[in-house]
């Protein structure tokens, strides 16, 4: 028989912008039966305990995560392989296992590893904000965004559709994807746009090197093309490592979309440069109006 959410010991393993946010949609929704948190610092459980984004808060791992049903790695993704491989001996059979690293074939693999009868599931929300930690968490942050869930060839039917509950009930929409799959996706929409955040921030500071006033006149355009390179840095390295070749081939198929602009604008080929651009405003805008329509 599934267990239900509502029946369910929640244990999330990490207190920053996503793990606290899906701990406060869980204890202000009341959707499950308990919500634990374990964080490294004391004054994250301290903060997560008495401003009641937890029932239960803890700095040692053990003692979060035994006898907890299910059991979600909010940590960045290098850290959650680590804890993969300490969690083994903790956790019951039967446990769900689950993850929120923006990577998903090293953590996949890692968890396949897990003792028999312990049952993972790879996780993705596709949401968050450039600042990150317990004080950035919100409500509401799961809203409509798409949850990839990464099930395993050992993975039950019924851990699937819990993990599937768990995504639904604080709003997001479940997308079930193989873990290559998905990494190889999200380097174009989410890993890349975060390396050319990174390098238009240092082209425009060589600007800025010779005349600063650029930072000055810097406004909505530079805001937006650059909001994501004031994301956590250790987050973003581990994302990049643990899924470099994909992202690599995103580089590449980005450098030769520039070169051809380059090429169009230095031969002043207007006709063909007015075409990319109109093709490149048609595509962003079919994709922005299919993106509200799923979240009305």
């Amino acid at each position: 028989m599934t267990k239900r959410l509502a029946d369910c010991h929640v244990a999330v393993v990490g207190l920053g912008l996503m793990g606290a946010s899906l701990c406060m949609d869980l204890v202000q929704g009341k959707l499950c039966r308990e919500v634990r948190g374990v964080a490294r610092r004391t004054e994250t459980v301290l903060d997560a305990f008495f401003g009641g984004a937890v029932d239960l808060a803890t700095n040692d791992l053990p003692t979060g995560v035994i006898g907890a049903d299910i059991v979600i790695l909010a940590t960045p993704v290098r850290t959650i392989v680590e804890m993969l491989r300490e969690l083994g001996p903790h956790l019951w059979p039967g446990t769900l296992v689950m993850d929120m690293g923006s990577t998903k074939s090293e953590i996949c693999a890692a968890m396949n590893l897990l003792p028999p009868g312990v049952q993972p599931v790879g996780g993705h929300p596709m949401c968050g904000k450039e600042t990150a930690g317990f004080g950035s968490a919100e409500t509401g942050l799961y809203r409509q965004a798409p949850w990839v869930l990464s099930p395993l060839p050992r993975t039950s039917p019924d851990a699937l559709q819990l993990a599937t509950e768990l995504a639904e009930a604080v709003g997001a929409r479940p997308v079930v994807l193989e873990a290559e799959r998905h990494d190889r996706l999200v380097a174009s929409i989410s890993h890349l746009p975060f390396l050319l955040a990174s390098a238009l921030i240092h082209a425009v500071d060589e600007v800025g090197q010779a005349d600063e006033l650029v930072w000055r006149l810097a406004a909505g355009g530079f805001r937006d093309t650059s909001r994501v390179a004031a994301s956590d840095t250790r987050m973003f390295l581990d994302i990049l490592l643990t899924n470099r070749s994909a992202v690599l081939e995103q580089v590449d198929n980005f450098a030769a979309q520039l070169a051809c602009l380059r090429t169009l604008l230095a031969e002043g080929n207007e006709e063909q440069l007015r075409v990319k651009l109109a093709v490149s405003q048609e595509k962003r805008s079919n994709w922005q109006r299919a993106s509200t329509q799923k979240t009305r």
